[in-house]
This record gives structure tokens, C-alpha cells and sequence, in this order.
């Protein structure tokens, strides 16, 4: 429900639950959520036992935490805005990719290049802008580099997803300087289960795509031991559109969206030995993918990735400091683009390691601070007729600290980062490196109790990427022929955030504005060489032809600014017994703009909506509307999109039995049948959403 906004809600006030939220303590830990003892979390499930609720119910919050910060905060403590969504939230908002899964979300929208692959954008700044982590370390796979790639991260698998709004680029690296998507899982168990076991099980059909999804996680342990296992699977046809796929073409096919069908798989084992002072735990992943994109060339990705990751931390590692914690995550990843003949046209391979290793110290002087480095090497290369961008070798390496204090009603934090990347292509091309630096300053004032105003400035540099730098050839996935410029400079951001928030009470909301001013700006820009009014056209030499299917895109440093705000209020309206009933509004916006005049493609029009919530006993019953507004403030050459209306209702009945419990949920999607083109993604003229879907399942906790 709404309530599971909030980023935590205590340990002591879910003792005390009553049936609702309202008025409840918000609190944050650093520990991520599986490290409150067994014994803790046994006497919490038998207090609420006497209360006669369980602690898997749906509307029972147990402590949630933002495990990609490193402090002890609340949320008013936090001047950077931050969302949480968790298994209820999850449950109701899942899709296949971790873009659409989100795109709900305040400032959050998806690239959606079909339903195989979408990555989130976040306040108009996307691709190798924003970094999707999974335990706070990199996917490590190519979806910053397209957006035809999949995220190689499974929402089914996932405990909770963070959000972190604006540049995250002081922990996270250059590539973090729009946001953070954190997806936390339990493949590594920091915490052994309170009664030796756990997990969850879930099923779903849509009616959309003749879906079938399964997912299942399992935690267990003894002594000082603990295991997980972890899979999922995914099949769906094509799916039922309203209308014809292609904008104004009389002759595309109606009804459905030909070769959006996915088959993908996964599957995950960790373990961990724990200790008084810490743990340390390893795990190894793998996943097979094969997805369509809708475009008329009608090709197909099959994609692999094994991975390995190890996680540990340490309490008083030596002396002055709290905490020492160190993550690794090692990828060997691979996808082919599959034409419609079944050949191969492209082999992408990806070999890529990254590693964090934190200090938290002791106070000094009031102040609390973390210390760290973290370091990124990559091997990638493209292999085929469609090789767009030559064999290179990339790394990273930087340092930095982060500081916080309280004082009074005022919280202060203070940040900053060094980092060096370098680039080596293959060829004739030129090496590059860079150095980027980064600070960040921020304040909350807690002017009245449940109340904070939050205030952040951040000064991001961002070294361009891989494809930025030496792409050189069509790109059929986004029906492009990309030109690099290996003289690119790096990005230099400037970004103010201010955020007003009320979060206990009856009435709780947020309401931010960001101005982001971002000189040298990396943009792929279409082009008019002929000078005919139109975006030119070439072939798949590059050669102009006003009948070849890629666009000419350009890449180019210029000056933008990005500006906008994000506002929700949620409202108690009912808390009697039983039955509860939130109600939410809210409305977000976003403007991209070339500071030389023009504006910027595929930015998120204004939406705005409405949703209620209402809980009776064992029964959740949520009904949502939202509206995305037209579009037709764009680039040169890009193409408006019309406005439309997205209803959706979701009911659910959720069985108690013991320590366990199994929801039954039906939901329906898109119910009105629009015609929704998405305008952040570059299929929006050939690939509209699924039209009307009913969704079924079942989720079971244990």
C-alpha cells in the first residue's frame, strides 16, 4: 500500500502496530534488512502473534532499509530524495524489465524498447547516466549502452528496490551522476532466518501475452551457517496492442505487436558463514534471456550472464573505526542480436569486474563519515557486420569521503570524489582518459516534529562512454547509424535539489524541485545534412538514402538544462479496525532544454494521478489513475506523442496460516484499452504498450 512508502518503519512501532501507520516512527540502519537477530525478529513475530497478526501480513511493516547509503538516517535526515519499494509494492508494480517495473515511481520513467528490455530514466537523464546496481554493485552488463538491452536484474528475486533521485556520483562512480537504482536481494544472507528457514514463492498469467511467470526464493541456516537459493521464469507471446503497431501506417498489423515475445530464466545459490563481529558470503548467478525487439528488421537477443559476487563486513576492524565492509561482483556476460533469418548478425561479449570496499569511522568531533574506493574493469568487444564499436578495455578507479553531523534541528552532510578512467579501443582509435571530480553539500532542517526541509547542491563530472567516445557504424536495435567523437569532452554537472516533507501523520507527502545545469552535455543528435526539413536517412554504409532505415545520429558535447518538479500527497482517510483507506495524488515533471534554445529528445511529459487504497481484514483492494500528458515540446526532427490514460485496479485476499501466508491477487492494467505511446523510448511510433491485460496469481511467504 502507499503507507509502504515510507523508507522504514521501526522495529518498536511494528510491536505497537494498532492497524495502521499513521503517526508511526520513521527510522533508517545501516544494517541492511536480514541483519536484525533471529532472536529480535522471534520476539517480534510473537508480540504480534498476541496481536493477532502476522509478520508477513501485507499491511505489517517490518524495519526496511536503504542499504545504498551508508548512514543511520531517517527519511527527514536524508537531503537526497529517496523511495523505497518493497514486496507489496513489488508484487503490485512488477514487469518484466526493472524500467517498467518503476515507472510509476515519482521522477521515474523507463526507456521501454518492448517488454524484453527497459531501463530506468530518471529525471530526464538516462542511459550510462544512471546506475542500476544489484547490492550495491553494478549489473555489469551493456544495457547502459543501448536501450535494446536488457538489465540483468530480476524483480521476482528482489527484497526491496531504492531509488535514489538526483547525482548519486559521490559513492557510485561518474556513471551514477542522475541516480541510483538499487536492487536489494538476499542471494548473499547477511542475517541467519529467525526460525531457521524463509521465503516466498509467487505465479502470475496475463491475459495481455498469454504470460506465465514463476519466481521463488528460499533462505535457510543452522550455527554460524546460511544459505539461499533463488530462481525464476518467464514465457509470453506476442501481445494484444489496441490499434496498429506503426503510427499512421494503414498497412501495419492491428491487434497485436509482432516479435515481442520473451523466454527468459535464471537462477541463483549463495552462502555466507557468519560470526559475532561480521560475515562473509559468496554467491554465483546465471540467466538466459531471449527477447524480441518489435522493430520491422524483427530481430531477436539472446543473451547469457554467469555471475559472481562476494560480500563481508566487519564491526571494529581497528581502532577508530565502526565498520568495515568490502563487496566484489565479477561478470561474464554475452548476447547475440539474432535476425529474423536466424543468423547471427552481432556477438557482444562483456567481461567486467567491480569492487567497494568502505570504513565507516567513529564520531570525530560530532562528525560521522565513511571512507572508500571502489574500481571498475571492463573487456568488451562486438564481433559481426553490425559492430558499432571496436574491442575496448576500460577502468576506473576512485576515492571518496562522505561526512554528516546533527545539530539541533539541523543535519548537515558533506561529500566529496576523485576519480580516473581510462578508455583503450582497438584500431586506429585513441586512447582517452579522464579525471573527474565530484562534491556534494546538503542540509535538512527539522522545523516542526514530522516535518524537514531538505536542501542539495552537487558539482558531478561524468567522462563519456564507451559507445560516446567510438561508435562508428548502424545500430539497427534503435534504427540508428551512430557516429562517436573520440574528442568528446566530460559532462559537468550542477545540481540543486530542494525537498519539503511530511512524513508522519495523517497526511504525509513530498514535494522537490531539482534544476540540474550540465555543461558539455553528451547528445546523439539527428541531423539534416541535405537540408530538407527532414532527420536524414542513410543506409548500412552510412551513405545517405532517403528510403534507408537507420537515422544519422551524431554525437556531440553541447549545453543543456534540466529543471522540473515531483509532488505526493497521501492522505489517511480511513483508520477504523479493520478497515483503512489512502488515498494519493500526485504529479511530476520534467524539462529538457538546449541552453542555445531547443529542446531535448525523449524527455517524460508532464503526468499526473490519482489512487486509493482501501485494506478490510485479509482483503486489499487499490484502484489507480493516471495521466500522461502529449508531448510536443521536442527536438528538431523527433516526432510528438499524444496523451493518454492508464487505469488500473488491483484486489487481493491474503490466507494466514501459521507463521505463513498466500495472497490471491487479480489485477487489471491498462483497463480503458488506450493507445499508449511511450515518448522516452525510441520505438515510440512502432511499438505501443499492451492494451487491456488481466493479471492472476498467487504469492506465498514463508
Amino acid at each position: 500500500m502507499y503507507k509502504n512508502r515510507m523508507l522504514a518503519i521501526s522495529m518498536a512501532s511494528m510491536l505497537g502496530w494498532t492497524g495502521h501507520t499513521h503517526g508511526a516512527d520513521i527510522s533508517t540502519s545501516t544494517e541492511s534488512a536480514g541483519t536484525v537477530s533471529a532472536e529480535t525478529q522471534q520476539v517480534a513475530e510473537q508480540e504480534l502473534a498476541a496481536l493477532g497478526r502476522n509478520a508477513q501480513d501485507p499491511a505489517v511493516l517490518g524495519t526496511v532499509t536503504v542499504t545504498a547509503l551508508p548512514f543511520d538516517e531517517g527519511e527527514e535526515g536524508i537531503a537526497q530524495p529517496v523511495d523505497v519499494l518493497d514486496k507489496e509494492e513489488l508484487r503490485r508494480k512488477r514487469e518484466a524489465s526493472i524500467g517498467d517495473t518503476l515507472s510509476g515511481e515519482l521522477g521515474v520513467s523507463s526507456s521501454y524498447f518492448g517488454p524484453g528490455a527497459g531501463r530506468p530514466i530518471i529525471r530526464g537523464l538516462d542511459g550510462p547516466r544512471i546506475r542500476v546496481l544489484e547490492g550495491g554493485i553494478g549489473t555489469l552488463d551493456l544495457s547502459s549502452i543501448s536501450p535494446d538491452h536488457q538489465v540483468t536484474v530480476e524483480s521476482l528475486n528482489a527484497q526491496q528496490i531504492e531509488i535514489l533521485r538526483g547525482p548519486s556520483a559521490l559513492l557510485y562512480g561518474s556513471g551514477a551522476s542522475g541516480g541510483v537504482v538499487n536492487v536489494v536481494t538476499d542471494r548473499i544472507p547477511r542475517s541467519l532466518p529467525a526460525n531457521g528457514f524463509k521465503g516466498d514463492v509467487e505465479l502470475r498469467t496475463n491475459s495481455v501475452s498469454d504470460e506465465f511467470t514463476g519466481g521463488a526464493n528460499l533462505t535457510a541456516g543452522t550455527g554460524n551457517f546460511a544459505f539461499h537459493l533463488d530462481g525464476f521464469m518467464r514465457e509470453t507471446n506476442d501481445y494484444e496492442i489496441p490499434g496498429r503497431a506503426v503510427r499512421g501506417d494503414p498497412d501495419s498489423r492491428r491487434g497485436v505487436l509482432e516479435n515481442s515475445s520473451i523466454e527468459s530464466e535464471g537462477i541463483s545459490a549463495g552462502a555466507s558463514l557468519m560470526g559475532e563481529r561480521g560475515f562473509v558470503g559468496v554467491s554465483v548467478s546465471g540467466l538466459n534471456s531471449n527477447y524480441g525487439l518489435p522493430t520491422e528488421e524483427q530481430a531477436r537477443i539472446d543473451l547469457e550472464q554467469t555471475r559472481y559476487d562476494l560480500d563481508s563486513e566487519l564491526d571494529e576492524p581497528f581502532a577508530g573505526f565502526e565498520r568495515l565492509s568490502f563487496r566484489l561482483g565479477y561478470n561474464d556476460y554475452l548476447h547475440q542480436e539474432i535476425e529474423s533469418t536466424g543468423e547471427v548478425a552481432t556477438t557482444f561479449i562483456n567481461k567486467a569486474t567491480e569492487g567497494r570496499v568502505e570504513l565507516l569511522h567513529n564520531p570525530i568531533a560530532d562528525w560521522q563519515g565513511a571512507l572508500g574506493m571502489q574500481f571498475i574493469t571492463r573487456d568488451f568487444a562486438a564481433i559481426g557486420e553490425e559492430a558499432l564499436v571496436p574491442q575496448t578495455d576500460s577502468d576506473s578507479i576512485g576515492i571518496f569521503l562522505v561526512e554528516h553531523r546533527d545539530w539541533d534541528r539541523w543535519h548537515i552532510e558533506l561529500g566529496a570524489r576523485a576519480e580516473r578512467s581510462t578508455q583503450s579501443p582497438s584500431g586506429d582509435n585513441p586512447d582517452r582518459d579522464f579525471n573527474a571530480y565530484s562534491g556534494s553539500a546538503g542540509t535538512v532542517w527539522k522545523f516542526v516534529e514530522g516535518y524537514s526541509l531538505g536542501s542539495s547542491f552537487t558539482y558531478a563530472e561524468r567522462a563519456p562512454s564507451t559507445e560516446e567516445l567510438y561508435s562508428n557504424g548502424p545500430h539497427p536495435g534503435t534504427l540508428s547509424f551512430d557516429i562517436g567523437d573520440a574528442d568528446l569532452n566530460k559532462e559537468i554537472s550542477h545540481n540543486l535539489d530542494i525537498s519539503l516533507r511530511k512524513t508522519t501523520g495523517r497526511v504525509r507527502g513530498t514535494f522537490n524541485v531539482f534544476a540540474n545545469r550540465i555543461d558539455d552535455y553528451i547528445l546523439g543528435q539527428s541531423v539534416d545534412i541535405d537540408a530538407d526539413g527532414v532527420a536524414d536517412f542513410v543506409n548500412d554504409e552510412g551513405i545517405l538514402d532517403p528510403d534507408g532505415e537507420l537515422q544519422l545520429l551524431n554525437f556531440g558535447n553541447v549545453d543543456a538544462d534540466f529543471y522540473g518538479a515531483e509532488a505526493e500527497l497521501v492522505v489517511g482517510v480511513l483508520d477504523r479496525g479493520a478497515d483503512t483507506l489512502d488515498v494519493r495524488v500526485f504529479v511530476d515533471s520534467v524539462r529538457g532544454k538546449l541552453r542555445d534554445g531547443g529542446d531535448l529528445p525523449r524527455i517524460t511529459p508532464l503526468r499526473l494521478g490519482v489512487g486509493a487504497d482501501y485494506g478490510r481484514g485479509p482483503w486489499q483492494i487499490g484502484m489507480s489513475l493516471t495521466h500522461i500528458t502529449e508531448q510536443n515540446k521536442v527536438a528538431d526532427l523527433e516526432t510528438e506523442t499524444n496523451g493518454y490514460t492508464l487505469l488500473e485496479a488491483d484486489l487481493g485476499y491474503t490466507l494466514k496460516a501459521g507463521k505463513s501466508n498466500t495472497t490471491l491477487f487479480l489485477q487489471g492494467r491498462n483497463l480503458l484499452d488506450e493507445e499508449a505511446r511511450v515518448h522516452t523510448s525510441f520505438l515510440k511510433d512502432v511499438a505501443p504498450l499492451p492494451g487491456r491485460a488481466i493479471v492472476v496469481g498467487v504469492r506465498t511467504h514463508f
